[in-house]
């Protein structure tokens, strides 16, 4: 103990030390404030949706409840989905920086309407917002390498080191004491302003606890890998290009690499693609019969096959058949994207189980709720409401029955999802593993060299 607090001493006494640890905090503290004013800005625009859908319905309702024409109400009745921010979301924007968060829907078809706003394109959220995510990530490591490059040689090349281990009576105590010294300032430049955004936000202890637990392993990572480069007989300026040279590689280029072999092994066709096929099946139905279309919405919905026959005269129900005809012709592509978009999420995390960034980044979107997966989930939800629209609307489309001020009130409300966040086990364990054999090698390469 007395050690450890020599060492704190220490820390303080060196002015560079102490301003990288500030610096770090101030970074923190900046990435947390921006993070809960953008989960604050999102809340305020979902909170907003209740009362202007609650407006908009009562407009078309007081003309479109006066022909009662069930077709005017399903056209022009927009529906509101959404989905809310975690309560970790401040710390990890993830993908809901370039996702729609907030989409509203009619009862048309869905896939144009769906992919007016790309949902759930992991692809331009590289390298992602100024958050606590990219603060922990992509800044953390280099004051991780400023604080120990020079651990054992800052001492040599001063010309005090045997002095200072001769005094110190126990060496390794000594060195162990000086490392859990700055791994602290480090830590709790990081956590102090975590946990005061988590305390705002309301976080779960659980994903709180989490989050300690990543940046825990993900400076282990880091700060084993610099002692052992540090333990060498060589410069400070060699083990500061060393490091420098291994975050670069870690962080900025093998994930960058893994990422373009990711997206070219596991090629997508983009959203409005399949915004662009439903449209044109849809424009195709003013070329051809009315039976053609009919017969395709019948073979998937025979439940309506009784119906009256159409004349040449223009019908909602024929209207409403050809766009859902355009959404099952873009079906199958919108399937490959859905599975394209996990793919890519699912060899995006083992590339995590490899390179240390990737695993911290990839586990905090996990914990948030804010990773490709999430919004694949939310993209689900809401085909599910798109569906319920189509049974609330059909009835009366398909048997003509008058859509009065009351049935507005009878429409389907979406529901949005319990916090979507969840336990990113195999991306923390991941972490350990890699800081073990970063351990294990250091370990076994100064035993060779005799250091």
């Amino acid at each position: 103990m007395n050690a450890l607090f020599r060492e704190a001493r220490f820390l303080l006494g060196l002015k560079s030390a102490v301003a990288a640890i500030l610096c770090l905090f101030l970074l923190s503290a900046v990435a947390v404030g921006a993070g809960l004013v953008e989960v604050a800005r999102q809340q305020a625009t979902i909170a907003r949706i209740a009362p202007q859908q609650a407006a908009d319905v009562a407009a078309i309702a007081d003309w479109a409840s006066r022909e009662k024409d069930p077709g005017n109400a399903a056209y022009y009745t927009f529906h509101a989905t959404w989905d809310p921010p975690s309560d970790l979301a401040f710390a990890a924007i993830g993908t809901r920086d370039v996702s729609p968060y907030v989409l509203r829907v009619r009862a048309l078809g869905l896939e144009a309407q769906l992919y007016e706003g790309e949902i759930g394109n992991p692809e331009a959220a590289l390298p992602g917002r100024f958050d606590f995510a990219f603060v922990l990530v992509y800044l953390a490591p280099l004051f991780v390498i400023l604080l120990f490059h020079d651990l054992r040689s800052g001492e040599r090349e001063a010309g005090r080191l045997g002095a200072l281990e001769a005094s110190a009576g126990s060496p390794r105590g000594l060195w162990r004491a000086r490392i859990a010294v700055r791994a602290a300032g480090l830590f709790l430049a990081l956590a102090v302003p975590f946990l005061i955004g988590a305390a705002v936000a309301g976080t779960a202890l659980w994903k709180t606890g989490s989050v300690l637990l990543i940046v825990l392993a993900y400076l282990a990572f880091w700060i084993t890998l610099s002692v052992v480069v540090a333990r060498a007989k060589r410069g400070s300026l060699a083990n500061a290009m060393t490091l420098a040279a291994a975050w670069m590689t870690l962080t900025l280029i093998v994930p960058a690499i893994g990422h373009v072999v990711i997206n070219s092994a596991i090629p997508l066709r983009q959203g409005m693609e399949l915004g662009q096929r439903q449209r044109t099946a849809v424009h195709r139905a003013w070329d051809i019969p009315k039976s053609q279309t009919m017969d395709a919405f019948f073979r998937t919905h025979p439940e309506w096959k009784d119906t009256a026959p159409l004349t040449e005269a223009f019908h909602w129900k024929w209207y409403f058949a050809f766009h859902q005809v355009g959404d099952e012709s873009a079906a199958d592509l919108a399937r490959a994207y859905r599975a394209g978009v996990l793919k890519r999420a699912a060899w995006s995390e083992r590339l995590g189980l490899v390179t240390p960034g990737v695993a911290a980044q990839l586990a905090l979107h996990r914990l948030a709720g804010a990773d490709p997966s999430a919004q694949i989930a939310y993209q689900d939800r809401i085909r599910a409401f798109h569906g319920a629209l189509r049974g609330f609307y059909y009835p009366y489309l398909f048997r003509d029955r008058p859509f009065g001020r009351d049935d507005f009130a009878r429409a389907p409300v979406y529901q949005a999802a319990p916090d979507p966040g969840g336990w990113p086990g195999g991306l923390l364990l991941g972490l350990v593993g890699m800081t073990a054999l970063v351990a294990a090698v250091g370990a076994w390469w100064s035993r060779r060299e005799g250091l």
